[in-house]
């Protein structure tokens, strides 16, 4: 698929010169240009906030909010970490930054969950149900998303695999032994992992069944993968939105939880037995409590 910013490269010796000095300032400055007005545009450029909209509809947009939507989804994959850091200056305080990074969260979740498709997360939990062993795989800032899955995954089956390495070679080296009867899951978020897109492809020649936990379709993500489970991430900076798809995976591991009860239940009273023994987690005791012991004595 051609990109905005190609569009504009191809267009532009045919422009006239206001929209020429529109494309210029775009390609030059597309991460700011991405999250400005038509009207702040058009006075970067010296051109008026119509001509920033006919600018865009003569693109084929359907207008400058549909053109500003689609540069933004393309620089989530190409914008470096200083170009995210910048992104920050166009909050006016703190207050402001808070609001607004968990407003996106809210969003994020919230178109998630109007795009699910029931029958892919269907897919993936049968998938995974039938599998021999399952091998979960998130590195860079999907490694969160993927040691939580992990986590709990062990509480659901007996033999889980968690890639995760610094190393091309050690990463290779662990999901080496995977078979056609095992399943592989795959997480990433712009900038994708190179590596997790390898290792799906490595899968896939094995004959695994693979399931991609991504943004979008149409991607080096998804080309190698079996089922397809989406979830909203914007760029919150240089930091990661990452609430949509820790939601999606608590909806994937309750929906196998369902299906798993029992060995849920045989896992988590052999585990409370443990964490007793040794003392795992710290219940503690009522402060007023204490104090009367201490009296007793």
């Amino acid at each position: 698929m051609q990109s905005t910013i190609e569009l504009i490269e191809e267009r532009m010796p045919g422009m006239s010169k206001g929209h020429k000095a529109i494309a210029n300032y775009i390609i030059n400055e597309y991460d700011k240009a991405a999250y400005m007005t038509a009207s702040k545009l058009g006075e970067e450029t010296g051109v008026s906030e119509s001509t920033v909209v006919r600018f865009t509809t003569e693109l084929g947009f359907d207008g400058y909010p549909h053109f500003q939507a689609s540069l933004k989804e393309e620089l989530k994959s190409k914008l470096t970490s200083v170009q995210r850091l910048n992104y920050t200056e166009r909050f006016s305080d703190d207050a402001s930054a808070v609001r607004d990074i968990i407003k996106g969260d809210m969003d994020n979740i919230r178109d998630t969950l109007a795009s699910i498709d029931d029958e892919s997360m269907s897919e993936a939990v049968k998938s995974i149900l039938g599998a021999r062993k399952i091998y979960i795989m998130g590195l860079r800032s999907s490694a969160p998303l993927s040691s939580f899955m992990h986590f709990y995954m062990t509480l659901l089956f007996d033999d889980v695999v968690h890639i995760h390495s610094n190393s091309t070679n050690e990463v290779f080296e662990q999901i080496m032994p995977i078979t056609s009867e095992d399943v592989m899951i795959g997480i990433s978020f712009p900038r994708y992992s190179k590596r997790t897109i390898n290792s799906m492809e490595y899968a896939k020649q094995k004959g695994a069944q693979v399931i991609v936990i991504t943004d979008k379709d149409n991607t080096a993500m998804t080309e190698h993968a079996d089922v397809k489970l989406f979830a909203k991430s914007s760029m919150a900076a240089f930091v990661d939105s990452l609430a949509a798809p820790l939601s999606l995976i608590n909806a994937l591991l309750v929906t196998l939880g369902m299906h798993r009860r029992e060995h849920i239940v045989n896992s988590f009273e052999a585990l409370e037995m443990l964490w007793s023994r040794y003392s795992v987690y710290d219940v503690g005791r009522d402060r007023n409590t204490d104090d009367l012991l201490e009296e007793e004595k």
